[in-house]
């Protein structure tokens, strides 16, 4: 008996190696790229083989040191990974408190995949009327939701409404005032994003940008080459732009990952949760096996007052809130991402990858 759980632990310790190993290569295949999500889970299954077969195990035959070396690489690099986005990191946004804030220079938003086939539609409506956001997105928005939630929305002036039913429809509400709305569509003429500006209440224009690109997953994407490009491509619009930015959604891509590391040095968007915590989005319906999909971003111009997991609606995901102070005279407190030479070069690769791909379609 003691064997068999010996080459058990064995065997699992095997798999979160190569877990760990797989997401370092240049590959884009879905089979790849899906490591690049449980670092928490895979940090803990490497953790705990290396305590049962430090326990239970042999430590003399070189495949046994082999293993026990490749197990504690494995434990430290994951740390690494996931270590920005534990209460042990420094914060890479600063907090103030409301109060100090003033009224006039609030922003708050709620991001929400709603789930298309999700019918608990009072769940959310209630949830949005209690948050009460300045900016209300929904993803996976078709023709039902956005008649089933006008008892919340019909308090919001603006809108961009774009009801599909290929799980990739989307719903921007704002309480503020918009301009320029435009919808595009990057990569794939079946999956939209927008571009609009938001008037905060003291008259000041912010850059406001909404994505939900496809995963790689076999059921949508072989390769992640089309999600890679659409942000990095939203990340070079950003690049120069003179306004305030704040960019929301669906990323369909972990805030660890080399992708978004990529778009944050290209876009030099900061991260509020780096410091706080995961703020795992997804999924909502498995709690071993959750991980942060849903992004806010935003430039140094702001600073954060809340930022929260909210309750469940019914979906696959939780809805993420978020509040934030435009402050920019305070703005070089805070130190943003930067692409260097090399950086720039694999953001333009990365584009022309996922433009190449998208041909091909």
């Amino acid at each position: 008996m003691k064997k068999a759980t010996v080459i058990f632990i064995q065997a699992l310790g095997t798999f979160s190696i190569l877990a760990t190993a797989l997401p370092l290569l240049t590959l884009e295949a879905w089979y790849v790229r899906v490591f690049d999500y449980p670092r928490m889970q895979i940090f803990s299954l490497a953790l705990l083989c290396l305590a049962l077969f430090w326990w239970l195990g042999t430590k003399n035959r070189i495949r046994d040191k082999f293993l026990i070396g490749g197990l504690a690489v494995a434990i430290v690099y994951q740390a690494i990974n996931i270590f920005p986005y534990t209460f042990l990191a420094p914060s890479e946004v600063k907090r103030v408190d409301q109060a100090n804030a003033g009224e006039d220079a609030l922003l708050s938003i709620m991001v929400a995949n709603v789930l298309m086939t999700n019918d608990k539609f009072d769940d959310l409506v209630a949830l949005a009327k209690e948050k009460n956001p300045d900016i209300l997105l929904l993803l996976e928005s078709d023709s039902v939701w956005e008649r089933e939630v006008r008892p919340v929305t019909k308090d919001y002036r603006y809108r961009v409404e774009i009801p599909l039913s290929n799980t990739y429809g989307m719903h921007l509400y704002s309480q503020l005032p918009l301009r320029q709305q435009r919808v595009s569509y990057l990569l794939d003429k079946e999956i939209p994003s927008v571009k609009t500006f938001v008037q905060l209440r003291s008259g000041t224009w912010v850059e406001f940008h909404a994505v939900h690109p496809k995963p790689p997953v076999p059921t949508e994407d072989p390769n992640s080459k089309k999600r890679d490009a659409e942000i990095v491509m939203v990340a070079r619009d950003i690049e120069d732009s003179k306004y305030p930015v704040v960019v929301a959604g669906d990323f369909n891509d972990v805030a660890w990952s080399q992708s978004t590391e990529l778009f944050q040095e290209v876009s030099r968007l900061l991260d509020p949760r780096i410091g706080r915590g995961f703020y795992n989005t997804f999924n909502a319906r498995y709690p071993l096996l959750r991980w942060p999909l849903d992004h806010i971003f935003h430039s140094k111009h702001f600073k954060l007052v809340e930022i929260e997991r909210l309750a469940d609606i019914g979906s696959d995901h939780f809805p993420i809130y978020i509040k934030l102070s435009f402050a920019p005279e305070n703005k070089y407190e805070q130190e943003e991402p930067e692409a260097d030479g090399d950086t720039q070069q694999e953001a333009t690769e990365t584009i022309q990858e996922g433009q190449a791909e998208a041909r091909k379609d």
